[in-house]
């Protein structure tokens, strides 16, 4: 049985150079309201943003900027990303992988003992078996993914504006969130942090959510 690591990362922006190229689209896009599109400099963006985005609280024009992230996590994480409405996903699909061919990895959760982990263990590796016996048997894929347990590892490719993520973050870093959603969340809200200057600075993780909510605009 194959264990692996969750994990998420951004698929189209790799330094903060290229974060920042996405502050002064942002910029520019917000100032065709006022025609003031010349008044933007090389280095602006900084000082736009924190007086109309952060100071005056106008993150609607956040959004004229978007990224995708690319996450392998469980199943039933990837059922909790999807409830984020605005964004665009495209996800590996039981129908048509057949896990015989391409063969199936699975996400360990965090248990609080060793007989708890065994007994994940044994029962994930009895599903995996019982998948290669309806295969070999017969059935196609989409059927015989009934068996298998939401620790089934999964990628997910997740687009959305920058606003969008700053929502996502703000509801699913908190303290009451499932742990193994928070194992990527968190890297992932760091990595935000370290290449998109300004718009996530003020998002800690592990706050209440009922706090963070109040951040949201």
């Amino acid at each position: 049985m194959n264990i692996i690591k969750a994990s998420a990362k951004i698929m189209n922006l790799s330094t903060r150079e290229e974060g920042i190229e996405l502050l002064r689209r942002i910029e520019y896009a917000a100032r065709v309201s006022h025609a003031s599109e010349s008044a933007q400099t090389a280095d602006s963006w900084e000082r736009f943003i924190k007086a109309v985005v952060i100071g005056h609280g106008d993150w609607s024009v956040v959004e004229h900027a978007s990224v995708s992230v690319d996450f392998t996590v469980d199943r039933g994480i990837t059922h909790e990303l999807v409830r984020h409405r605005l964004f665009s996903y495209t996800q590996a699909s039981t129908r048509f992988i057949n896990h015989v061919k391409n063969p199936a990895a699975f996400v360990e959760p965090e248990f609080k003992t060793a007989e708890a982990r065994m007994d994940w263990f044994t029962a994930v590796e009895e599903a995996e078996h019982r998948y290669h016996c309806l295969i070999k048997n017969g059935e196609s894929p989409q059927i015989a993914r009934s068996v298998l347990p939401n620790s089934l590892a999964s990628r997910i490719i997740m687009t959305g504006n920058l606003r969008s993520f700053r929502h996502l973050f703000l509801m699913r870093s908190t303290k009451e969130t499932h742990p193994a959603m928070k194992d990527v969340i968190i890297p992932l809200l760091e990595e935000f942090q370290a290449k998109i200057p300004l718009l996530y600075n003020d998002i800690e993780p592990n706050q209440r959510q009922v706090d963070n909510l109040r951040k949201a605009r």
